[in-house]
């Protein structure tokens, strides 16, 4: 695609080359020092990839929290442009939902895997199929956005809408409003109440802590899994 994008203030877009992910040119560009606020981003015929350089001055422990804020500035932004009742939930570990079916996912990645180190860098993913693949009945538990009732949601748009709403989040959390964060994301998280495995270990989802680590609940204790362990550390 080659319609334009405009990003808010203090973020600068930048459009991958053929054959680049975003995520892995995010990433190479913090690296060698980019500034914060980065978009890479690939507008695909089938697929919307994005990547957000962030410099979060917290420990890793802390910054982590970008991985739900950005979810949440992905519900807010396709709900400012889908249809009222396109439906969006988000996974504990990043995977997002549309209408109760996977559709794309938000990775995270950092200078760092000590919960304690300030990290250098910090790069959140968003990646969308926006077609599906072939008739969609071998994966009926996977969508995409086009088959969702959101056909008038361009990809540049959504790109868009994704930033400010994630640039909005983000300075709500840097001034501390954790609170209003933490109500926004229990209202979208899939799966709170249910039965699960996560990081080898099954139990009841009771919700996150302070900083959205996992409470799962067995027979005989609940176990803390901090949401580090999702880390992409290729």
């Amino acid at each position: 695609m080659s319609e334009e994008v405009t990003f808010p203030p203090l973020m600068t877009g930048d459009a991958a080359g053929p054959g680049q992910d975003p995520f892995d040119l995010a990433r190479q560009k913090a690296e060698l020092g980019v500034d914060a606020g980065l978009v890479v981003y690939d507008l695909g015929a089938d697929t919307l990839r994005a990547a957000l350089v962030l410099a979060p001055e917290v420990p890793l422990a802390q910054a982590m929290a970008m991985l739900p804020t950005c979810g949440v500035g992905f519900q807010n932004a396709l709900g400012a442009l889908a249809p009222p009742e396109v439906a969006v939930h988000l996974d504990w570990e990043g995977g997002l939902r549309i209408n109760g079916a996977r559709c794309g996912s938000l990775r995270i990645a950092a200078s760092t895997d000590d919960p304690a180190a300030q990290p250098d860098w910090l790069v959140v993913a968003l990646e969308l199929p926006l077609w599906p693949q072939g008739d969609g009945g071998e994966t009926p538990d996977q969508t995409a956005l086009y088959a969702e009732g959101c056909a008038e949601v361009t990809a540049p748009r959504l790109l868009e809408s994704w930033t400010r709403h994630c640039l909005h989040w983000i300075n709500r959390w840097d001034e501390g409003d954790l609170k209003a964060l933490h109500a926004e994301w229990q209202g979208l998280a899939h799966g709170i109440g249910e039965d699960r495995q996560q990081a080898g270990l099954d139990g009841t989802f009771l919700g996150v802590d302070a900083d959205f680590g996992m409470l799962l609940r067995d027979d005989t204790t609940t176990h803390l899994i901090p949401l580090t362990t999702v880390l992409v550390r290729d």
